[in-house]
């Protein structure tokens, strides 16, 4: 018994040995099938990433190419623009003048491929390049996506006579209209199905309408409204119009109005007339709503006189606003800049010397001044006049070339190459400081919303002449209230008073006339007043 129960544990022994043995072999099959596969599964990936990287690469190439082909047809095209507008701005009234002034600015920034975005569709600034100011466009579906293109505005039908038409309109109204989506049987597929085949904004609006099982028992005003309405959203259209005060300050306080220290156009008028911003008047300007007060002040000088911004520190407030304005040198080198030390210094009777090369520049300036101001008038184009004028364009042309039509090149002075074109904005001369020391500014304006107007105030009153006005702008009415009572408490000015603009705008339409629905309601605060001598 024992002998056999030894060889049956010996046997069991030799099983177990076998079985670890077939199980070693078949975890090594796996291990090695399993390493086989990832190593498969790498050269794979690989290969993969490889491929994704050359065919990244190629369709970089190819988008590089395509953008500089683009970039080279924009720059031919502009080129081309600019050159015809030269040809036929003679003798083409001021419409062709305004059109060859815009394809001339626009023509440098024309490479750049500049898109504005109306409603939801991105657009291409091209087609305005060489059009007149007032020119009306549309966007339509091109090839390529949405598209501008020059439409003529429409003629407004006259009004019905008295008849039975007049009766029936009378009698209709919109008391039986339910609105609930069901009066529309054009579906949004089949407006994509139509946008496809290449059909344009009117076509669709004109599909709306008469798929519309409500629109004939609309009123007259009704439909109107329905067609502006989708006018707007299928079909909206642009008008060119001239860059000046009211129409920038309107831009920026409706989209971003926290930018121009939510400066209302009629607030921004009442400013001007209470700063009593006239023709050759020298204002000193404290603008820190991106420079839309100094170019309304430049824009009221026309030409003559000086907007002197000024600013505390070393570094100066932004003016980008006054680009937008399309100005002329000869309105540009009008609006010049100085920190409130430099004014301080020369109302002290002390002055910090000026970089040479800037003396010669000022130099030779004032005897291009000087040079023009000896030639008749009959031979001057521009004029003051001119300058204001809306409807001449010849205010466009720069400084330099009005110069070098009256005087040879042979009397213009080796420095007069290297002095750039005026630009809007740079450092006042020593003879200006000098000058405003001597007399004083004519006045003051001020729009500084994220500073107490106290503590500019105090440093600024002095820089101007005894009887000058001054305007100041903030948002809040509190921290005007302490400026006037310091300012009544120093005696340094008579005539104090605080104004809150007033403004409600009117629908104007025949038989329609209403306050609109919707409107601002707050349009800031002015504390105006005159400068005295406080002994």
């Amino acid at each position: 018994m024992e002998l056999e129960l030894i060889l049956e544990e010996m046997l069991e022994d030799k099983d177990e040995e076998r079985t670890k043995k077939q199980l070693q072999g078949i975890i090594g099959e796996e291990q090695a099938a399993a390493t086989a596969k990832k190593q498969r599964r790498g050269r794979i990936y690989g290969e993969e990433a490889t491929a994704t990287k050359e065919a990244a690469a190629a369709a970089k190439k190819q988008r590089r190419g395509r953008i500089c082909g683009e970039e080279a047809t924009a720059t031919k095209e502009a080129a081309a623009t600019n050159d015809w507008w030269r040809r036929n701005s003679g003798g083409e009234g001021s419409s062709g003048r305004e059109g060859w002034m815009m394809g001339s600015r626009y023509s440098k920034s024309s490479q750049k491929k500049r898109t504005l975005k109306i409603g939801n569709k991105n657009c291409s600034l091209q087609p305005l390049v060489g059009c007149p100011f007032g020119s009306l466009f549309q966007v339509d579906n091109g090839k390529e996506g949405p598209v501008l293109c020059r439409a003529l505005p429409s003629i407004e039908d006259e009004a019905p006579e008295k008849g039975e038409n007049q009766i029936s309109e009378e009698l209709r109204d919109n008391r039986a209209i339910v609105d609930d989506n069901k009066a529309q049987t054009l579906t949004g597929e089949d407006i994509d199905e139509m946008r496809r085949q290449g059909a344009k904004g009117d076509e669709i609006v004109e599909a709306l309408i008469a798929n519309s099982a409500t629109f004939d028992k609309k009123t007259a005003f009704s439909q109107e409204k329905y067609r502006i309405k989708k006018q707007k959203k299928y079909a909206p259209r642009v008008l060119l119009r001239r860059p000046f005060a009211r129409s920038i300050c309107e831009a920026y306080f409706k989209k971003y109005p926290n930018r121009i220290g939510f400066l209302r156009v009629d607030t921004l008028s009442l400013l001007l007339s209470m700063a009593n911003i006239t023709a050759n008047s020298d204002v000193l300007v404290a603008d820190m709503i991106g420079g839309l007060l100094t170019g309304a002040v430049a824009e009221r000088l026309g030409g003559t006189g000086y907007a002197c911004s000024t600013y505390l520190g070393d570094t100066p407030n932004s003016i980008d606003i006054v680009r937008i304005f399309n100005f002329s040198s000869e309105i540009c080198k009008r609006i010049v800049r100085a920190p409130l030390r430099d004014l301080s210094l020369a109302q002290n009777g002390t002055s910090a010397q000026t970089n040479p090369h800037e003396d010669v520049c000022n130099m030779e300036i004032q005897s291009n001044d000087q040079i023009s101001s000896s030639v008749s008038m009959e031979d001057i184009s521009l004029s003051s006049e001119n300058v204001v004028s809306d409807s001449v364009p010849e205010t466009t042309l720069s400084s330099e070339n009005v110069v070098s039509d009256i005087v040879p090149e042979t009397t213009l002075s080796p420095a007069s190459k290297f002095c750039k074109a005026p630009k809007a904005g740079e450092k006042a001369s020593q003879e200006a400081l000098k000058l405003w020391k001597e007399n004083g500014f004519s006045s003051l304006i001020m729009a500084a919303p994220e500073i107490d107007p106290w503590n500019l105030v105090k440093d600024l009153l002095p820089l101007l002449s005894y009887s000058a006005p001054f305007a100041i702008y903030h948002q809040y009415l509190q921290p005007l209230v302490t400026c006037m009572h310091n300012l009544q408490i120093g005696k340094m000015a008579i005539g104090l008073q605080i104004s809150e603009p007033w403004l409600r705008e009117y629908q104007v339409l025949p038989s329609r006339t209403h306050p609109c629905m919707q409107m601002s309601g707050f349009g800031g605060y002015i504390l105006s007043g005159t400068r005295i001598s406080s002994s």
